[in-house]
C-alpha cells in the first residue's frame, strides 16, 4: 500500500486504490489504520520532503514542482513555503524531513524509511544481537530438519574428507558432522560457563537425537546470554583451566565466536545438502525476519 501510495503513476487516492486492486474506501481506512495517517497526507509529505532534497541537490523549482506533481511552480512553492516556513530556493537551510506522526519519510534516492521509535504499532526491532542468537538456533533447527531427509548413509557420507573447521574439533566430512558440531560447540562452551566437567563427546548422532538435543542446548544457551545480557554480565571472564595451559575468555567474546563459526558451519551444511541434492535456502536473517 505504501509502495501505491508514493508511486509517482498515482496522482490521487482512486489511483493508488486501484493498482492496489482494492476499493478506495477500504484502501483509506487500512493506510490510515496503519500509519495513523491519510493516504493523501502521507504522498504529499513524502513528496515535499523529496521535492526538498532534490532542490538542495541542485535540481530546478520548475523541475521539481513539474516532476513531483504540482499544477505549477508558483503553487508548488506556496506549499513548501507553508511546511518547511521558507521559500524553495532556500531549501538548503533546513532539514528535508517534515514531522510526521508516523516516522515515515522519503529516504533518498527513492526509498521510504520508518523511524523505529514512531512505531505505530509501539514495537520496537530487537538488539541485533539478540537477533543473531535467535536466528543461528532457528537456522540450525531448520537444517537438521531438513537434514532428516537424508538416508543414514547421506548423512555419514563423507562429502567433503578432510574437512576441518577448527583444529581442536577434527574431521567434519559429512552433513552429520557438520551439524553435530554446532550443536557441539554450545554443549561444550555452556560446560565451561555453568562450571560444569566437560562433556564427552558423542560419536555421530543421529538426526532425530540431533534434533532433541540442540533444542535442549539451544534453550540453555539463549537463556544464558539473556541472562548475563540482562545482569550486564557479558564482560566476565571465564578462566578456563580444562585447557593447557588454562586460557581466559570474556563471555562476549564467546558468544561471538560461537555465532561466527556456527554460521560458518551452517554455510557448509548447505553446501553438502545441494551436493545430496536437498536445498535448505539461503539461511538469510531478512528472510527468516520476513517469515517470522
Amino acid at each position: 500500500m505504501l509502495d501505491a501510495v508514493v508511486d509517482g503513476d498515482n496522482s490521487d487516492v482512486a489511483h493508488m486504490a486501484r493498482s492496489s486492486f482494492t476499493s478506495e474506501f477500504h484502501f483509506s481506512r487500512q493506510v490510515s489504520r496503519s500509519t495513523g495517517e491519510p493516504p493523501a497526507a502521507i504522498r504529499r509529505r513524502v513528496m515535499l520532503e523529496r521535492a526538498a532534497w532534490r532542490l538542495q541537490h541542485g535540481d530546478g523549482v520548475a523541475v521539481v514542482a513539474a516532476e513531483e506533481g504540482w499544477s505549477s511552480p508558483e503553487v508548488f512553492s506556496r506549499a513548501f513555503r507553508r511546511s518547511y516556513g521558507v521559500p524553495p530556493s532556500r531549501a538548503c537551510d533546513v532539514e528535508f524531513r517534515l514531522a510526521a506522526p508516523n516516522g515515515l519519510h522519503f529516504h533518498p534516492p527513492q526509498s521510504l524509511w520508518v523511524d523505529s521509535a514512531n512505531r505505530v504499532d509501539g514495537a520496537s526491532p530487537p538488539d541485533v544481537s539478540h537477533l543473531m542468537l535467535a536466528h543461528d538456533v532457528a537456522d540450525t533447527a531448520h537444517l537438521i530438519g531438513t537434514a532428516g531427509e537424508l538416508t543414514e548413509d547421506q548423512w555419514a557420507e563423507p562429502v567433503s574428507p578432510g574437512q576441518v573447521i577448527l583444529d581442536w574439533d577434527g574431521e567434519e566430512p559429512s552433513v552429520g558432522a557438520v551439524l553435530d558440531a554446532i550443536v557441539w560447540a554450545k554443549e561444550v562452551w555452556l560446560a565451561s560457563i555453568e562450571g560444569r566437567d566437560q562433556p564427552d563427546r558423542p560419536r555421530l548422532r543421529p538426526a532425530a537425537r540431533l534434533a532433541d538435543d540442540h533444542a535442549a542446548v539451544a534453550a540453555r544457551w539463549t537463556a544464558m546470554v539473556s541472562r548475563h545480557a540482562e545482569q550486564g554480565r557479558l564482560g566476565d571472564t571465564v578462566i578456563d583451566a580444562l585447557c593447557d595451559p588454562p586460557e581466559s575468555f570474556q563471555l562476549y567474546g564467546i558468544v561471538a565466536h560461537v555465532l561466527t563459526f556456527s554460521a560458518h558451519r551452517r554455510e557448509l551444511a548447505r553446501a553438502m545438502l545441494a551436493r545430496h541434492g536437498v536445498l535448505a535456502g539461503r539461511g538469510d536473517p531478512l528472510d527468516w525476519m520476513r517469515r517470522t
